[in-house]
Parts: structure tokens; C-alpha cells; sequence
């Protein structure tokens, strides 16, 4: 029996004012009609598009591309690749599912494997994947495990800007700080670009960890950050983030203490989730 659950919402998932890309199935594939699991998405970094999701449990063998179940596992690859390889001048994000398929693995879970275009947000370049998703089985305590083929992605190198960025924080005078990226009206100030985009990076620690069969994150803001005195080649801070857990329609607050240094990347020494955020709102498109 499948569970249906229909929903039309507002998705913020990345970095204002570059595109990230689109997944966007044909006019009639939109049709509720066509198949029992459909996900119309275009995700957009720049700002708000209207998501229809409609669910399917546990769909198995071939997968619509533009269907809930094969998205929401490329999300996944998402979360992953900034985690091993994001910074604040590289995110990556997903352009399209190109194809994909999923089967019970044993007694370890559900894998999916996908085909999939990846962009590299910041510098605009996009590349065909393949990547693998297991899932874990019911009652496991682990995050989902990722195996993904992006070479010409992982080449891109951003090690010069992301010294002279290290460097100029290091030398700053006092600690910096920011609230609220994107603020009430969607805009980031061109400074705290870096930390917007650093926010983004740890809080994918948080959505691959998180996400299930049964979910579906986006980045929605950071309400703050600081930088914190440190002794040593490690630049660290205290972060609050929310994320948008678009199938409950949920905006969850979650804390962070992370590190970020050009040699290591971002390190999340801590997570913690936060009591719910009644008054938490997602910022609106101003484009």
C-alpha cells in the first residue's frame, strides 16, 4: 500500500544570487495522474520555487528521475560532497537526476544507484556522476553511506582564495560575527558571503547524518555564526542553523561548533538540535 503525501512549499537551498541549476520534469509529468510517487522540484539557489511532492514508500527496481524516491537519494550526494569537499569558495549542489534504481541490500539497508549531473555552484560547472546510496536498514544508529564518481568536479581548485581568506581572518582584529544569512528580505551582505557559505557546508554534516527514506533537507539559513578565539591553524565557530525538512514541512534549529582551515576543511566537532523553532521562518525571494 503506498502512502501518498502531497505537498506545495517554498525551498532556499543554497547560495544567493547563483543559479545552482534545476531539475525539472516535462509539463506532464507534473500530472499527480502519471505515477504514484511524483516529485515536481526546481531548486534553485538563488531563491523560492514551489515543490509538489507526492510519495511513494520504498520504491524499488527502475525509478522515475523526477520521482520523490530518486531525488531525494541524490540529495543525499549532495550533503556528502560538501562535507568531503565543500568550502567557502566550493558548493556543490544537484543539477539532475539522470537515472536511477533501488533494491534491498541484505540485512544492511536499501541502495540506490543513480545517475547524476553535480554542480559546482560558486564556479558554475557542472558534471555527469554516478554515485551510490545505502541507506541504513531499520534500527541502525548510522548515517547513510556514499560512494560518488565526480573527477573533473574534485580537479576545480580554490586553494589560493581560500588562504587569502584564511589569512585575512586570522588577521582580523576582532572576531567576526553575522546573523541571519539570508536576512528577512533574502540579501547577504557581499563580506559575509564566506560565512553563508561555510554555514552551508557544516550544516550538510548535519543533513547527511539526518536524512532517511523518508526525508528530504535544504539549507534555509544561518541565524548566526561567530568566530571563536583558537591557539592553533584552525579557524572555529559557533553556528545556528535552520534546516528545511521539506516532507513534515519542519524547520529545525540546530547548533554547531566547527572548524574550518584551507589544509583540513570544515571539521563539525559538535551537533545539537535544538528545541523546535516556533517562530523560525524560512526568508522570502527578492529576486
Amino acid at each position: 500500500m503506498s502512502l501518498r503525501i502531497i505537498i506545495v512549499l517554498a525551498v532556499l537551498t543554497g547560495v544567493t544570487g547563483s543559479p545552482s541549476g534545476t531539475t525539472s520534469p516535462a509539463a506532464d509529468a507534473a500530472d499527480a495522474t502519471a505515477h504514484p510517487n511524483s516529485v515536481v522540484e526546481e531548486t534553485e539557489i538563488s531563491g523560492w520555487q514551489k515543490v509538489s511532492v507526492e510519495e511513494d514508500v520504498m520504491a524499488t527496481g527502475e525509478l522515475n528521475p523526477d520521482h520523490y524516491p530518486a531525488q531525494r537519494a541524490a540529495k543525499v550526494v549532495q550533503h556528502y560532497l560538501n562535507t568531503q569537499y565543500g568550502s567557502p569558495f566550493r558548493l556543490f549542489g544537484l543539477h539532475r537526476v539522470h537515472s536511477g534504481t533501488a533494491e534491498d541490500a541484505a540485512d544492511s539497508g536499501r541502495k540506490y544507484q543513480l545517475e547524476i549531473s553535480v554542480q559546482e555552484i560558486i564556479n558554475n560547472t557542472t558534471e555527469k556522476c554516478s554515485a551510490e546510496v545505502l541507506f541504513p536498514g531499520a534500527g541502525e544508529q548510522r548515517s547513510s553511506q556514499v560512494q560518488v564518481s565526480c573527477e573533473e568536479l574534485l580537479k576545480i581548485s580554490t586553494k589560493a582564495q581560500e588562504e587569502a581568506l584564511f589569512q585575512k581572518y586570522q588577521m582580523n582584529q576582532s572576531l567576526l560575527s553575522a546573523q541571519n544569512l539570508p536576512d528577512s528580505y533574502g540579501h547577504i551582505e557581499p563580506e559575509n558571503q564566506p560565512l553563508w557559505h561555510l554555514g552551508i557546508v557544516a550544516s550538510s554534516f548535519v543533513m547527511l547524518n539526518e536524512s532517511t527514506e523518508n526525508t528530504l533537507y535544504n539549507m534555509a539559513q544561518v541565524a548566526s555564526i561567530a568566530q571563536l578565539a583558537t591557539d592553533n591553524q584552525q579557524l572555529k565557530f559557533d553556528c545556528r542553523v535552520l534546516l528545511h525538512e521539506m516532507v513534515s514541512q519542519e524547520i529545525i534549529h540546530w547548533k554547531l561548533l566547527f572548524t574550518w582551515s584551507p589544509a583540513d576543511g570544515v571539521k563539525v566537532l559538535q551537533m545539537e538540535k535544538l528545541p523546535h523553532c516556533h517562530d523560525c521562518k524560512v526568508p522570502p525571494n527578492t529576486n
